[in-house]
Order: C-alpha cells, then sequence, then structure tokens
C-alpha cells in the first residue's frame, strides 16, 4: 500500500475563543461578500495544506472555529438573500469544541479505517474529544495506473484543552500505518 504525504501551511484564520460583537459582524460581513461573489461558502474556513487542494492527491484540511463557522453559515444564508438570527449566532459562538477535518488519499477503500488524529503543542499530546473517520473511501479513479481513494478524517478538540496561540503539529495516522503532520503556528495567524 502507498500513502501519500506532503504537509503544508498556509494562512488560517485566528482561533478566537470569545468573538466580539465586531469580530463577528466582520465574519458575518466576509460570507456574505463570498455569496455575492458565488464562490462556495466552505471556502471560508481556516485550510490548512496545499493551496490547491481541490485539484491534488496531498493531505489538507481545514479548522472549523468560531468566526469562520460564522462566516460560512453568514455566506449559506446570504446566498438565499437572508441574514443569520441571533439564536444561529448564539448556537455556533457557544460551541466548546474546534473541529478539524483532514483529507487523505490511500490505495485502499478501507485505508482510513481506524485512522487517529492529535495536536502537539510542545510537549504536550493533545486527545481529541471525538474522531471518525470514513469507514469506506471515496476512488477519485486510477492515476498513473495506481487506484486513489480519498477519506476525510474528523476530530474534535475541547478548547480548553488547548493554546490558542503555540505552535501546533496536527498528526493524521492512517489506518493502515503513516504519519501525516502539518505545523501550524496558532500565534502568526492573522
Amino acid at each position: 500500500m502507498f500513502f501519500f504525504v506532503i504537509g503544508t501551511v498556509h494562512s488560517v484564520e485566528a482561533i478566537i475563543l470569545d468573538p466580539s460583537p465586531s469580530q463577528v459582524e466582520e465574519a458575518i460581513a466576509r460570507g456574505e461578500m463570498l455569496a455575492q461573489t458565488r464562490q462556495p461558502p466552505v471556502t471560508l474556513y481556516a485550510q490548512f495544506g496545499n493551496q490547491e487542494y481541490a485539484a491534488s492527491l496531498s493531505p489538507h484540511g481545514f479548522l472549523m472555529t468560531k468566526l469562520s463557522g460564522v462566516a460560512v453559515m453568514a455566506g449559506h444564508y446570504a446566498l438565499r438573500g437572508e441574514r443569520p438570527s441571533e439564536q444561529d449566532l448564539s448556537r455556533i459562538l457557544s460551541e466548546e469544541e474546534l473541529q478539524i477535518v483532514v483529507t487523505v488519499f490511500g490505495d485502499s477503500p478501507i485505508f482510513a479505517q481506524g485512522s487517529y488524529l492529535l495536536m502537539k503543542q510542545g510537549d504536550r499530546l493533545i486527545k481529541p474529544t471525538r474522531i471518525r473517520a470514513d469507514g469506506r473511501a471515496e476512488s477519485i479513479g486510477p492515476i498513473a495506473n495506481h487506484p486513489v481513494f480519498r477519506a476525510k478524517i474528523v476530530a474534535t478538540f475541547a478548547y480548553q484543552s488547548f493554546s490558542p496561540e503555540a505552535k501546533t503539529i496536527i498528526s493524521v495516522f492512517p489506518g493502515v500505518g503513516g504519519e501525516v503532520t502539518f505545523d501550524l503556528d496558532f500565534s502568526l495567524i492573522p
């Protein structure tokens, strides 16, 4: 079996645990602006890995932070000519966990079964509160005479379990073996 491993970091949004009203309004404005350009709201999530991830076989992912969640929701609402309600905003802003979604590639439909994801900050290993992986990866066809499958691994981490301003390594351990890492520096995130 083979496993594709490449991990680079691109700019992602700051992980703000208690956004101010002006930060929430800025996130809503980003979502509404993206909807006007008819780009998919999902592009507002804090992304890492290969910037051209949709067309590559490089592992990539995104962080679902509170503010990126507000921006994405506002984008979806704006596409329908609406604005999120206070109740909708409150639901996202009261989240107590960061969600990390990583897409990986392998050569078997079951390569992602039993996968795991950890965060490391300094000497601290931070385990997720929940994790799931695609039980059966999606075939994206043969490439260079090899079968290629794509799977998602989703992990959630309690906000109080990590520092939102520390250098962080996200490590993904696919069920078939190997490791993919992404180096993020939360303190340098704009």
